[in-house]
């Protein structure tokens, strides 16, 4: 018997080595509300998210040195060509174009610490 569960990945977590960085950075390419909590063991800053869904933080950590570690993809706000704009502006690297899928499009990034990321653009209905 096979686990398929309603998704595959229960959280995530991405390493900065500055937490109030990180959540200027992400806040300005994603435009997320991100507040540090510091409530529990380590500091972290949520993902906002819908109830039910997939979310993660970020959280003062050592990341992994840029193309060791795994890549993330986030929805974009708006298209990918003004979110990558926003990630160059604001300290972080665009690795690619955008790349054509049958759903929408995705261009890799990396955050000012080097943490890979995919930007992903859902197709409009």
């Amino acid at each position: 018997m096979s686990f398929s569960p309603a998704n595959s990945v229960a959280w995530m977590e991405i390493p900065v080595r500055d937490i109030d960085h990180g959540i200027a950075f992400y806040k300005a390419v994603f435009d997320y509300d991100l507040t540090k909590d510091e409530t529990g063991p380590n500091p972290m800053a949520m993902f906002p998210n819908q109830p039910g869904s997939v979310s993660g933080h970020i959280y003062p950590g050592e990341p992994a040195r840029p193309g060791e570690g795994p890549t993330i993809h986030l929805n974009v706000p708006d298209t990918l060509e003004a979110t990558a704009e926003r990630v160059a502006k604001s300290g972080g690297t665009v690795v690619s174009d955008p790349i054509p899928l049958p759903m929408g499009r995705f261009q890799y990034v990396m955050d000012p610490d080097g943490n890979s990321l995919g930007l992903f653009e859902l197709n409009a209905a």
